[in-house]
């Protein structure tokens, strides 16, 4: 069972502390496990830590955090070298990716230098759920804002492109994303751009924006364009998802 059709789920969240564990899967991931349509059996779900260079000990803490939801965990590691062999089959077996925080301008280096980049475009295509959180957002798109490069914020523009909008992550949290994205949407560095606080994610049905969900209230997701040389804001209300059972 996968997507009805071509379907990302990009957030600034996903993630939070467990009772017995320090990671747990929040809503926005389980939502995009419903969202693959995998019902009555456990879901299957890669993991993709690339933009951490695939640290162990987020792996493991991903693995409980499955174990904890109840999922089939595979994770893709691609230091010090891919550690499955197949990697086309293996993606395309999977009900949903998440992909991890961290650079994005590495993750697509070494995603390229795999050929990931394409198998992640068939996996899409035949209804697998692309999912992350920061780079695993970013990514999706066109580019955005990053701090892959240093301290200081830059664009990134050479993402893979699936979604033909800019993103910016972390809207509310840090401080320097928003004026940096109204900067690039107003010289035309970046296309229309989707922008999420922390704990919201936007739900794409091909290249269509379709919903903003959030995991924690209060939160909003941002429509940035520019428009006779100025820009505008447009604020999205996300529906706020239920609470995962624990």
């Amino acid at each position: 069972m996968t997507a009805s059709e071509p379907t990302i789920v990009a957030t600034s969240g996903g993630h939070r502390l467990g009772d017995r564990t320090r990671v747990t899967f929040h809503s926005l991931v389980h939502h995009a496990v419903e969202l693959s349509g995998a019902h009555g059996r456990r879901p299957r779900v890669m993991y993709i830590g690339t933009a951490i260079g695939d640290a162990e000990h987020m792996t493991a803490r991903m693995s409980e955090a499955a174990r904890v939801a109840g999922f089939d965990l595979t994770p893709l590691a691609l230091f010090p070298m891919p550690n499955i062999e197949d990697i086309e089959s293996a993606v395309l077996e999977q009900d949903v990716v998440w992909v991890m925080g961290g650079s994005v301008a590495n993750l697509l280096a070494v995603w390229r230098v795999h050929g990931l980049d394409r198998v992640l475009r068939r996996a899409w295509e035949s209804g697998v759920v692309l999912s992350g959180v920061s780079a695993g957002s970013l990514c999706w798109f066109r580019g955005g804002t990053t701090d892959s490069f240093g301290p200081r914020l830059r664009p990134v523009t050479d993402a893979l492109g699936y979604l033909p909008y800019g993103n910016g992550v972390h809207y509310d949290s840090d401080e320097g994303r928003r004026p940096l994205v109204h900067a690039l949407v107003r010289d035309g560095t970046l296309p229309e751009t989707h922008c999420t606080d922390d704990g919201v994610g936007l739900v794409y049905r091909g290249t269509r924006l379709v919903e903003a969900v959030a995991e924690l209230p209060g939160k909003g997701a941002y429509i940035v364009r520019r428009e006779s040389g100025t820009v505008s804001e447009e604020r999205v209300e996300p529906r706020l998802l239920p609470e995962p059972r624990r």
